[in-house]
């Protein structure tokens, strides 16, 4: 099997631009919060908030999953057509930032795709379908946390 020099480029410039983003992401935090703040929002065992990683495993549960990272708090699911509209297909990958349960502690990433004739091509995503994907993974880590304080 042979590689052409255009995917070998591509490979290589996906893999700077992750690498890049991985250091900017590195660079940040340094802000100072209360303990009892803490101890209330970083219940985890798994690198990232457990809260936000259990309620992301359960919204993207529809779809396959094609990748997940605990420890990165990386999940990718596979392409998921559903059955009522088998022409067209997303795929999603949530990644979970920090260990504090916080709105800005998680992102949600979708591509969509329609058939055309034979071909997959790609569309656009409406941002309001991300934002709705996000505040339905927070409001259920909002819930378990609740419920394993509670209980």
């Amino acid at each position: 099997m042979t590689i052409s020099h255009s995917r070998i480029a591509r490979f290589t410039g996906r893999t700077l631009l992750a690498t890049a983003a991985l250091a900017s992401l590195a660079a940040c935090g340094g802000r100072e919060r209360p303990t009892a703040d803490l101890a209330a929002a970083q219940v985890t065992t798994i690198g990232v908030n457990s809260y936000l990683w259990r309620a992301s495993l359960e919204t993207v549960s529809f779809a396959p999953l094609l990748q997940t990272d605990s420890a990165g708090g990386v999940i990718v699911t596979d392409w998921y057509a559903n059955p009522s509209n088998p022409r067209e297909r997303v795929k999603l990958t949530v990644s979970i930032l920090d260990q504090d349960l916080r709105a800005d502690a998680l992102r949600v990433a979708a591509s969509r795709q329609v058939l055309q004739g034979e071909v997959w091509v790609e569309a656009p995503v409406q941002a309001a379908t991300v934002q709705k994907l996000e505040d339905i993974i927070l409001t259920k880590a909002r819930d378990l946390r609740r419920e394993a304080v509670a209980g």
